[in-house]
């Protein structure tokens, strides 16, 4: 009868359309009329919520974030620098440079070039740009950002760049923000006056908003000037750090009140191959030191190709310690295990030889809780935080699957519980929720007394739908799960015309109160991927898209504050009058939670049906304050998706609701997803 109900998810006839205008023109929070008495027309779904009966702790890491270095993420994302290939370390040295009045192939004397130097040495910076001037008036370099940069009016940006002047030939350097029309909307200009390397610094000031700049570099004089790590910063960046993060994304990722950071990703962490892994050490310390890599998602994808995608590493290891702990978020590092990734190489290093990556997780852990003085201690010391991170987690694999993984985790498990008995290790299931290698890697690590099972699901709104009851039967009093990482697919994975619309959100939404009501067996749950560009995405749908302006979160990204935002710390049972889980039995669903903190209790609500539901909800054993709130998320149309030209299209709204006898009455709407929060005396 579920499935049948559900099949008729998509179908809306033209009266339901023409009422659900209708109740949009009457009441403008679409999804919610509360009244003391309800009309007698349609049948009431009873539910009951036993105040007193709590089933289960709620961890504080039950709704957390997954980060990932995926469609400009991190450089051309939340890293806010504005410079791209500022250390001329591109495999092509020159990729994002222009030189549009020179000549490859002559002399230019009316103009000048620049060339790349290439040090000579096996450094994390090899090369450096040499401009010759030939004529001061002719010569410009360009650097296009990342698809181009945006500059808000009156905002100031932090320029920088090293340099050696060795016959002091050149007087200055002209820094200048240039429209698509050629139009100066900001410069500033520094004076090179040291033959040796030097740091320069300098501001800009942007006269106008612009999403498309690009950053036009000019000198005055004849003659050689080397130039490396040529840098812009927004000076307005997350908690004001120099060369910092985007403050407006990182707002929301604080706006979800996470309960843990998970990082760098991912299949980012396994690399193509072995050599373009992820390696944490190169990573940390100062910035001109960090070896730049290959973007594994740079050439993913046919349909998507980012040949420019490369990874500075100037949002590394450290960086995200830091950011987890602004969030109050647990920090949750992953480590490659020896194993490529499986969809693309899966290159294997032999367990003779596995001795290095052991120790890259042992240090690790001494990188991030060990005293200030030992041997990784001091490298977190040096560079600004001499107290530990008091990391708790670390996760070894990610999506790696098959005997080959069993025996590599293995290992790396024996050598941490041996010198970090503490530590809580996340092992994987592989990249599918069921099938041969699911079914093998989780009973292979429950056999290794395994913590906590790392599970994955992409795939259809139907499928999140059906299994709301999937945890229901899990057995338990052994490993705990980590829904790591899941997202409804519109279309299919890894297809371009993915949406977050809103029936992914609001399917997401009912699989989410099955993860709470089985809030015994899991423990943390991360929506995947986090952020995307808009030009400059590899995958789709995502929780979050960004511009080089603007940042908004999607309907997906709003179910997700909602549960964070109103996770309690005591599970409650709700169920109908006789007794039933609500999960999916004529497309409702449900969950609810206590906050002993602040003495309220948040039921979720689910419709997913395209009729509204006359809802009573008895409150037991506990008098309630008189008064409730209903925040309240809902579209009329399954296809509807916020967007840069509508930001807001679909974002919780509030109401006031009123209690009787212990009593809420209420019809929720159709395709509506609802968080009531109700006052305990």
């Amino acid at each position: 009868m579920i499935s049948n109900k559900l099949s008729r998810f998509n179908l809306q006839s033209e009266n339901l359309n023409e009422k659900v205008m209708t109740r949009i023109n009457c009441y403008p929070l679409l999804a919610i009329l509360l009244i003391c008495s309800i009309s007698a027309t349609g049948q009431k779904t009873k539910l009951e919520v036993d105040v007193t009966h709590s089933i289960a702790e709620i961890q504080p890491t039950m709704y957390g974030i997954f980060f990932e270095d995926i469609n400009f993420a991190a450089d051309g994302g939340v890293y806010a620098e504005m410079i791209k290939n500022r250390g001329f370390e591109f495999d092509n040295p020159k990729m994002g440079w222009q030189q549009p009045n020179s000549n490859s192939y002559g002399f230019n004397k009316k103009s000048g070039i620049a060339n790349i130097i290439k040090s000579g040495t096996d450094t994390s910076s090899n090369n450096f740009c040499r401009v010759s001037i030939e004529n001061d008036s002719g010569y410009v370099l360009i650097n296009e950002g990342f698809r181009g940069m945006g500059i808000k009016k009156n905002a100031k940006y932090r320029f920088s760049l090293m340099a050696k002047n060795s016959k002091l030939a050149i007087q200055k350097v002209r820094i200048h923000f240039v429209d698509e029309t050629g139009q100066v909307l900001g410069e500033c200009s520094i004076t090179p006056a040291a033959r040796d390397w030097e740091t320069y610094t300098a501001t800009l000031v942007a006269t106008e908003t612009n999403p498309k700049v690009v950053l036009k570099i000019t000198f005055e004089g004849t003659g050689v000037i080397d130039l490396d790590n040529i840098s812009l910063f927004p000076v307005n960046t997350w908690k004001g750090r120099e060369n910092g993060l985007r403050e407006d994304i990182v707002q929301l990722l604080a706006d979800l009140q996470p309960g843990f950071l998970r990082f760098p990703g991912g299949c980012i962490v396994e690399g193509r191959t072995l050599a373009q892994r992820y390696q944490w050490k190169k990573t940390v310390g100062p910035l001109w030191d960090r070896t730049l890599l290959i973007n594994r998602w740079n050439t993913e994808f046919g349909h998507r190709p980012t040949p420019d995608y490369f990874q500075s590493f100037g949002l590394g290891f450290f960086e995200y310690f830091q950011l987890a702990e602004d969030l109050g978020a647990e920090p949750l590092p992953i480590l490659g295990c020896g194993m490529a990734c499986q969809f693309n190489t899966g290159e294997l290093v032999p367990l003779a030889d596995l001795d290095p990556y052991v120790q890259d997780a042992l240090d690790l852990i001494e990188f991030a809780n060990g005293p200030a003085d030992s041997p990784w201690g001091q490298v977190r010391n040096s560079m600004g935080h001499p107290e530990p991170f008091n990391m708790k987690y670390i996760g070894i694999g990610n999506e790696q699957w098959g005997p080959e993984y069993i025996e590599r985790y293995a290992i790396f498990e024996k050598a941490i519980k041996e010198q970090y008995p503490d530590i809580v290790i996340i092992s994987s299931s592989g990249p599918f929720p069921e099938g041969d290698f699911f079914e093998y890697g989780t009973s292979e690590l429950k056999k290794l007394d395994a913590e906590i099972i790392d599970e994955h699901y992409y795939n259809t709104p139907e499928w999140f739908r059906d299994n709301a009851t999937r945890y229901d039967d899990y057995v338990r009093g052994g490993a705990k799960i980590f829904a790591g990482e899941y997202a409804a697919q519109s279309v299919r994975t890894t297809s371009p015309e993915n949406k977050n619309n809103w029936e992914c959100a609001l399917s997401e939404a009912a699989f989410m109160t099955g993860l709470e009501r089985n809030a015994d067996l899991v423990v943390m749950t991360s929506y995947a991927p986090l952020l995307a560009h808009q030009e400059g995405w590899q995958w789709t749908p995502n929780l979050i898209w960004f511009n080089n302006l603007e940042a908004y979160g999607t309907a997906n990204y709003y179910v997700q504050k909602l549960f964070s935002n109103h996770r309690g710390n005591e599970l409650l049972a709700i169920s109908t009058f006789d007794g039933k889980v609500v999960a999916g039995e004529n497309n409702l669903f449900a969950s609810s939670v206590k906050d002993t903190h602040s003495g309220e209790i948040f039921v979720k609500l689910v419709n997913t049906s395209d009729k509204k539901k006359q809802l009573e909800i008895d409150i037991k054993n506990q008098k309630l304050a008189g008064t409730a709130t209903a925040l309240i998320l809902s579209s009329d149309q399954l296809t509807d998706e916020n967007s840069f030209e509508n930001l807001k299209k679909i974002i919780p709204q509030e109401s006031e609701l009123s209690t009787i006898n212990n009593q809420l009455s209420l019809e929720i709407d159709p395709f509506t997803f609802m968080v009531i929060k109700i006052g305990l005396e």
